[in-house]
């Protein structure tokens, strides 16, 4: 199987509804796991942001499974944006994960839009069309997996964007609650 991933970042401090509490990131890393076991995982692509994005590619690592990241900035300006700028130590595993993935022209960057929230639709098209390109080259199949509170931010909610394209596609969606 071939997991195109989205899920929720890390909350900022203080976050009222809480949908991913630094304190969860455990359960949720073993709950990352078991889903790539029992659904045959072969190889992940996803964006690279604090919370679910680093702990699925983390795990997909250690678990041997390929990987491909997929970015809608450079990598510096993401890192600022979307991995240091909320609570726990994201930047290491940030540039540890990168650095194993960048050979092999793992790393794709999608900048191309005119603004952030264009960018990160872009991105997200841009893993579930990697994850498809995979899947038939491997001849294997392509899901979504939504590692999420399962529940609505509103408008410009880019990972329930990234769960009703899929779906919209065609793909079988998996989720995994962050709460």
């Amino acid at each position: 199987m071939i997991i195109a991933h989205a899920g929720r970042r890390i909350d900022a401090a203080g976050a009222i509804p809480a949908r991913f509490p630094l304190k969860n990131v455990e359960f949720v890393r073993q709950r990352v796991r078991a889903m790539f076991k029992s659904n045959g995982a072969v190889a992940l692509i996803s964006a690279a942001a604090c919370g679910a994005d680093l702990i699925a590619l983390s795990e997909a690592g250690a678990l041997g499974l390929r990987r491909r990241i997929v970015l809608p900035f450079d990598r510096h300006r993401f890192r600022e944006t979307s991995v240091i700028d909320r609570p726990g130590d994201w930047g290491p595993l940030y540039d540890e994960v990168l650095d194993e993935v960048e050979d092999d022209e793992n790393v794709v960057v999608v900048s191309k839009a005119a603004s952030d929230d264009e960018a990160f639709s872009a991105a997200n098209a841009a893993i579930l069309d990697e994850a498809v390109l995979m899947g038939r080259q491997l001849h294997l199949a392509a899901c979504a997996a939504l590692v999420w509170d399962g529940m609505s931010r509103g408008e410009h909610d880019v990972t329930e964007e990234f769960g009703a394209e899929a779906r919209k596609r065609g793909l079988t969606v998996l989720e995994v609650k962050t709460v």
